[in-house]
């Protein structure tokens, strides 16, 4: 392989990590906005998320192009092909990412009447944070190739696991006490949900990082969170 070519090769890649970067910035933005906007039933932020989805959808398909044209064209092996998959891959989890934000913010619209928000929200507000912070090193790790700090994502992920089991408990109660709140407490369940799918999502970023800078893949098994009262 020449050196010109060597040196286009570099460049691809290179073009494939910066639109990663990109949308993991935009990603990380829509999810701290899509939190807020739910907490201060802020409508016109929980817009911005929503119309913001369509530029990450775009670089998402650029990512693919990219590296599809990468694999057809220079037919990479070894750690060289580790880094387009990666990039694939990551490419799909960071769009999920936006649509869960997405997903979220829509439900901050439905919810935006309401007067009376259960004390569930103070948990779904902490475990917003804890999800942007898990996605913000995740990205972090992949920059920098950090297998260490990727690894401490994936061990990370039975806290926002445990989280979502209290929120849970807590707007059930809250249904209880007032079958008025059913409506309500839906949609913020389903925010936890997709907070806690966010998490899920940061998780297989690490296990790409893992795979990308050693060649080898994190268990399958995940760890897990034990859910109170129940020993599982």
């Amino acid at each position: 392989m020449s050196e010109h070519t060597v040196k286009a090769f570099d460049k691809e890649l290179q073009s494939l990590g910066t639109k990663i970067a990109e949308m993991g910035g935009l990603a990380e933005k829509m999810l701290t906005d899509s939190i807020d906007a739910l907490i201060r039933l802020d409508s016109v932020l929980a817009q911005n998320v929503i119309d913001g989805d369509v530029k990450l959808d775009t670089l998402q398909r650029d990512v693919e192009e990219e590296a599809v044209n990468i694999i057809a064209r220079r037919q990479p092996v070894g750690i060289d092909l580790r880094e387009v998959i990666g990039a694939l891959r990551i490419s799909g989890d960071l769009e999920r990412v936006g649509d869960l934000a997405k997903n979220i913010a829509k439900r901050a619209v439905a919810i935006g009447h309401e007067q009376q928000m259960p004390r569930a929200m103070v948990g779904l507000r902490h475990m917003g944070k804890m999800a942007a912070l898990q996605l913000k090193d995740v990205l972090d790790a992949y920059s920098q190739r950090d297998v260490e700090r990727a690894h401490g994502v994936w061990t990370r992920d039975a806290e926002i696991d445990a989280f979502e089991d209290s929120i849970f408990r807590d707007l059930l109660t809250f249904m209880m006490e007032d079958p008025r709140n059913i409506s309500v407490c839906t949609h913020l369940l389903f925010c936890s949900k997709n907070v806690e799918r966010v998490g899920d999502h940061a998780t297989n970023v690490a296990e790409t990082v893992h795979y990308v800078a050693t060649g080898q893949t994190l268990p399958l098994e995940r760890p897990r969170s034990v859910i109170a009262g129940t020993g599982k």
